[in-house]
């Protein structure tokens, strides 16, 4: 019915389909573990469900809820709306500080509790992170 050529062609279209498709996906599945979601402390307080997937929290620094003790630092985000503790031992940046923008990296042990493995502080005086200033409401 087909020649010979005609089914060499069709064979060697399927192969590439089918190698396009299986990179895409090992290409998707290598990414899926080091993407890492925003969320202000108001969608955290929405969510659902928990899950055990690292997050970002952002927001501004509670003025006066810095603590440190020896190299564990404590203090709270919020978004003006609602708050979160957060936990981190290590050593922050230079720019961290109160009333200041700031988004942690970690993981969620309850709505009220975030355990960051890094912080991440503004750059300058107008510099704000997208995701924070959308979170707060700004322009």
């Amino acid at each position: 019915m087909y020649g010979r050529k005609v089914k060499l062609r069709f064979l060697f279209i399927v192969l590439i389909l089918i190698t396009l498709i299986l990179s895409v996906f090992l290409i998707l599945k290598a990414l899926e573990e080091n993407v890492v979601y925003f969320q202000s402390p108001t969608e955290i307080k929405l969510l659902s469900e928990l899950n055990k997937n690292k997050i970002r929290v952002g927001g501004m620094v509670k003025k006066n809820s810095i603590s440190i003790n020896s190299n564990e630092v404590n203090f709270i985000i919020t978004d003006y709306k609602n708050e979160i503790n957060v936990s981190y031992t290590g050593a922050v940046p230079n720019l961290f500080e109160e009333e200041k923008g700031v988004v942690a990296e970690g993981f969620l042990k309850d709505r009220n509790f975030f355990s960051a493995t890094k912080i991440l502080a503004k750059h300058d005086e107008n510099y704000m992170p997208p995701e924070v200033k959308e979170a707060l409401g700004e322009k």
